[in-house]
């Protein structure tokens, strides 16, 4: 039996090679509003984090550009970068689907752009690990209290 249970979208991430035309979109024309920023040389990534929605029910929608286009991980390739999922129990989650054989992005679990602990289920399989997101992008998101607590009833 699966020990951890997916609750929900925490966020999408968009990647551009200039995160003006992204605000201009997603800010301007969609009326997103801007909630923080981060910026990580190690990950290569100027982000501007919005928010659609309240309470725990909110989603963001990360919008990023590369700190340096030549360099990894390329966050505007491709364009629609990853999702995000929130999860109950994501040391749990992260065991489990290891021994199922998922494959994980290198880096382990750690402190993503919101604050939450993160870890990526890698997008291809390989010889070791071949269960995969089949070429999606997958962030898995430690959920705080009161998110699981909004979905306890789903």
């Amino acid at each position: 039996m699966r020990p951890f249970n997916i609750l929900g979208i925490q966020h999408i991430a968009i990647g551009n090679e200039n995160k003006q035309k992204l605000e201009k979109f997603w800010i301007e024309l969609l009326g997103l509003r801007k909630v923080s920023t981060f910026k990580s040389e190690k990950e290569n990534v100027d982000e501007d984090i919005l928010s659609i929605g309240k309470g725990p029910y909110a989603v963001e929608v990360d919008i990023m550009q590369p700190v340096d286009p030549e360099k990894t991980p390329k966050v505007h390739e491709p364009k629609l970068n990853h999702i995000g999922l929130w999860v109950d129990n994501l040391p749990k989650a992260v065991e489990w689907l290891t021994l199922q054989g998922v494959r994980f992005a290198p880096g382990g679990i750690r402190k993503g752009a919101s604050g939450y602990d993160i870890c990526f289920i890698h997008p291809k399989g390989n010889e070791q690990f071949s269960l995969c997101s089949e070429g999606v992008l997958v962030e898995l998101v430690q959920a705080p209290p009161e998110i699981i607590e909004a979905f306890r009833c789903y």
